[in-house]
């Protein structure tokens, strides 16, 4: 067994990934999402392709004339690693199960087209939908064998997940790197395409276990109970996601509010005097050195809000440079340097919603501001669709002016119609099952079932 969805449901989901990863990403201008089919065959089938136009910011859908991926696709005994066979990024994907990142398109020694035509420069990222085994197959169902590598090697044998879709996204030339944050947000978002599937997957198991219950509704039951548990555990990835999309939008508001201000270089600044008393201090490669240096460079990539930036400055940076004052013979002076940089990385999570710097920012109306302002640096811990509704009428403001507002804007829009897809979901599930058992117990109470 594979994912075998509805075809209206599967274009649709394949359709907001890619919408969401294009609107998130600058430089990204085009993606695509393959389904890999049941084994042994594992058909890599291409499902919809879409390419951004900047200015109208429309995405255009559609499959090209000529792909060996179109339907009905490529099995995997053609698309595999082999001898005397231009070895395929897909291949790379499905048998690994690692992301695969075309960042030199000259030297790309999985570019198809580089190898067969000389002459296609194709920057890309290709990420492979990981669900685990235990997900797609609950209750002990049988997991089918899986194909073998040219080695004779069956793959996937030793790992706990399978690949049920491959994400393709073209980047503009010499914009994509190996292990850049881009290719972290699209492995973020590729966890929440495979948990969208799987739930449209558990959603017609689930139904498929409903018309069975009138055989064995207990049964029924614990099915129901673990494939939809299941699926709503999941909403937390889309949390995660909305938090992602909150620290992008402090970010772009800090890089127009701090503009030309004597605190903008504060992080960096703070950071370099921190390394520097690292290096003078001599004798810097022990691990608790290399660890501290670590945590400055996840630092610079964070953007969390306030209290949770300082817990996070707390715990990763000041508890191991205590840790290493008590190691070193340090003056009073030197301690007292860089306990006061460590504050100004603390200061920094506040310095979007300084008084004197909002002050100078007026571009806005002050109301409108200062509501931006508390929902962007408010500490959230659930999903709250009344909270994203008021993020999205601030983002279609034009006063605000962020860089990617527009962008920000639709991704929040798609990221609260998943949000709601699955707490509707949720508010059914008690009732759902609830039914269920009850339709046992009428069972139960007539004489129908026995001795169980």
């Amino acid at each position: 067994m594979a994912i075998e969805i509805d075809k209206w449901a599967l274009e649709r989901a394949c359709k907001q990934i890619i919408e969401n990863i294009l609107f998130l990403l600058p430089s990204a201008y085009m993606g695509t999402v393959y389904l890999i089919g049941k084994a042994p065959e594992l058909t890599a089938r291409r499902i919809t392709s879409g390419i951004l136009d900047p200015e109208t910011e429309t995405v255009s859908w559609g499959l090209p004339n000529e792909s060996g991926y179109n339907p009905p696709g490529r099995p995997w005994v053609q698309y595999r690693d082999q001898p005397d066979h231009p070895l395929e990024a897909m291949a790379w994907c499905v048998e690994k199960q690692e992301s695969w990142t075309a960042e030199n398109a000259d030297t790309d020694s999985r570019s198809v087209r580089l190898k067969v035509e000389g002459a296609w420069r194709d920057f890309h990222h290709m990420e492979p939908v990981l669900i685990r085994k235990d997900d797609l197959y609950p209750n002990d169902q049988e997991i089918p064998e899986y194909p073998r590598n040219i080695a004779g090697e069956i793959i996937w044998k030793d790992s706990d997940y399978i690949v049920v879709a491959v994400i393709k996204i073209h980047f503009q030339p010499n914009s994509i790197k190996i292990n850049s944050p881009e290719t972290k947000i699209i492995k973020r978002l590729s966890r929440a395409l495979g948990t969208q599937l799987l739930s449209y997957q558990l959603r017609e198991q689930s139904l498929r276990a409903m018309r069975k219950a009138a055989e064995d509704q207990l049964n029924s039951y614990n099915i129901l109970s673990d494939s939809l548990r299941n699926a709503i555990s999941k909403s937390g990835l889309i949390f995660s996601l909305i938090k992602l999309e909150l620290g992008f939008l402090r970010k772009q508001w800090e890089l127009i509010v701090l503009q030309d201000s004597d605190q903008e270089g504060m992080k960096h600044e703070a950071i370099q005097s921190l390394e520097k008393s690292l290096r003078d201090m001599g004798n810097c490669s022990g691990s608790l050195e290399k660890d501290i240096s670590d945590s400055h460079s996840l630092f610079l990539d964070l953007s969390l809000p306030p209290d949770q930036g300082e817990n996070w400055v707390r715990m990763k940076i000041e508890e191991k440079w205590n840790r290493l004052f008590s190691k070193r013979s340090l003056d009073d002076k030197q301690v007292g340097h860089i306990r006061h940089q460590i504050d100004q990385l603390k200061k920094s999570f506040h310095l979007g919603k300084d008084p004197v710097v909002l002050a100078r920012y007026d571009s806005m109306p002050d109301a409108l501001k200062e509501q931006w302002v508390d929902l962007i640096y408010r500490n959230t811990d659930r999903i709250d669709l009344q909270f994203l509704d008021k993020l999205i009428h601030i983002l279609g403001d034009r006063s605000l002016d962020l860089p990617f507002q527009k962008k920000s804007r639709k991704s929040l829009i798609h990221l609260k119609a998943l949000a709601e897809v699955i707490g509707q979901l949720e508010q059914n599930t008690s009732l759902v099952l609830q039914e269920v058992l009850n339709g046992y117990d009428d069972r139960m109470n007539s004489g129908i079932l026995k001795n169980g």
